[in-house]
């Protein structure tokens, strides 16, 4: 048996979809960058220079998003590490971009830094489940000029071997990301291959895609994968009910999709709305709302509604700190969307409306996921588990506790035993002091960090990197990185 959660009839899906194409072919979208619609109108949309607007047809629509690969991978420097798309694996990805920071020893709210960017960096790398680097927190210590740029993306390769998903909004910064990674991964085709890095757009809700898309544009050649993030707030940005706000960001994600369609066919797209909603009392984002988790894994159905690569939210909390209120928002938020099983699942860390990050939290969201992905996993079936020859051999009255078939089960997963928290008796937990699962999970952050070596470059790469360096310090001016 396999767990299977739908939050979509096939009718909705269906509905969303023909919506989409009514919405894309007689509204339109407006498109703010001039490099964007002339890519549109030699593409077959409809371009409107004087309001902008872009009208999608619908057999334009259907066929950019048919150009979008199915399969594909993303890759790292980590040559043990991949993520298959849409082959039933799911990954983390940091959420980003907090801008300030838990201190671990004095629990304060404070600006994060360079430091503790280094630090969330080094940790992720050491947490398997963790298989994309989206920059955290903002270093609010660093520069904003070119050499900042560069050496905060050398460091983020340097400290985290798998993938790197690093946007930027100046067109000046492409042609040094693409010498980074010629130096780290080697020529254009190896990059084209691997996949070693992603870029992200946000397009602006509702329904416009801005002039902070043309850097990507400029990529076309390195079949860059691109996750298309609309983030609109249900009754402020988006409409006031879930269903249309599920629809107008799929109108969002469709026609960014296909802009970088026309503009490089066939590159790979990562379907990655954040469907949020606004606090009806404040008028503030609603992190801790229930209805996120609802809308976030439709947004997965409908990822894979149109074979897309599903990049879903979770895990959000109004909470500043770790308490019961993000605890049981947390583990609520991230549940649902876990379940849906996307490629790539957001979330960990971040507190405050995803505004300040906690290296604790990480530890304690990875518990989230892990249990999550033992209940999505399901009560498995295979001739091994039944185990009634067992029952029969025991039979009334016996004791299963000593019994091999036990020590099998356990070892083939029909078990998942936690890595923090109090699972012993009341005596012993009050013996050892009343620990806490934020005291625990501090101490695993400081052995890691204390311990945990990335992988390192080698002296070829090192070599090329420092030229890069060097030719980035002569460069004059103000160019900040985010």
């Amino acid at each position: 048996m396999r767990t299977t959660v739908r939050i979509l009839s096939q009718e909705e899906r269906d509905q969303i979809h023909e919506r989409t194409l009514t919405i894309l072919e007689k509204t339109g979208v407006r498109v703010e960058t001039e490099k964007g619609r002339a890519i549109l109108a030699d593409a077959g949309a409809e371009v409107d220079e004087v309001s902008r607007i872009v009208k999608f047809p619908k057999a334009f629509v259907e066929a950019m998003v048919k150009q979008v690969p199915q399969k594909y991978s993303l890759g790292g420097r980590r040559s043990d590490w991949s993520l298959p798309i849409n082959e039933g694996e799911c990954t983390i990805c940091m959420s980003g971009e907090g801008t300030m920071m838990l201190d671990r020893e004095t629990g304060e709210c404070r600006d994060s830094t360079k430091k503790d960017l280094l630090e969330v960096t080094r940790l992720c790398d050491s947490i398997d489940e963790i298989g994309i680097y989206w920059q955290t927190v903002t270093p609010n210590d660093a520069g904003d000029r070119i050499i900042d740029y560069v050496d905060n993306e050398i460091r983020a390769f340097r400290n985290f071997s798998k993938h790197i998903q690093e946007p930027f909004i100046h067109n000046v910064h492409g042609p040094w990301m693409l010498e980074i990674l010629q130096a780290i991964f080697g020529d254009k085709e190896k990059i084209r291959k691997d996949h070693p890095y992603s870029f992200l757009i946000t397009p602006q809700s509702p329904l416009a895609i801005v002039d902070d898309i043309d850097p990507y544009l400029n990529l076309k050649g390195w079949d860059i994968p691109v996750a298309i993030m609309p983030m609109a707030l249900m009754g402020a940005t988006a409409p006031g009910s879930m269903l249309s706000t599920i629809l107008q960001l799929n109108c969002e994600v469709i026609a960014t999709l296909c802009l970088v369609q026309a503009n490089e066919p066939g590159v790979p797209v990562i379907y990655a709305p954040a469907l949020t909603l606004m606090d009806p009392r404040s008028g503030r984002y609603f992190a801790g709302g229930a209805e996120n988790a609802l809308m976030n894994s439709a947004a997965t159905e409908m990822a894979r509604y149109y074979n897309l690569a599903a990049f879903s939210s979770g895990l959000g909390t109004d909470a500043f700190e770790p308490s019961i209120q993000a605890g049981y928002e947390r583990a609520m938020l991230g549940m649902l969307p876990i379940m849906t099983w996307p490629d790539i699942f957001i979330g960990p860390g971040l507190f405050g409306g995803d505004m300040i990050l906690s290296l604790e939290q990480i530890m304690i969201d990875m518990e989230i996921f892990r249990m999550g992905k033992q209940i999505k996993r399901g009560i498995l079936s295979d001739e091994s588990r039944w185990l009634d020859d067992t029952i029969q051999e025991i039979g009334p009255g016996g004791n299963y506790l000593t019994h091999p078939s036990t020590f099998r089960q356990i070892r083939a997963g029909d078990w998942y035993i936690p890595k923090l928290g109090v699972h012993d008796s009341h005596e012993n937990w009050v013996a050892e002091g009343k620990p806490d699962v934020l005291d625990e999970a501090r101490v695993k952050v400081d052995d890691i960090l204390g311990t945990h070596e990335p992988l390192p470059f080698n002296d070829d790469v090192e070599k090329e990197l420092a030229k890069i360096r060097k030719k980035a310090e002569a460069v004059e001016g103000s160019f900040p990185f985010v």
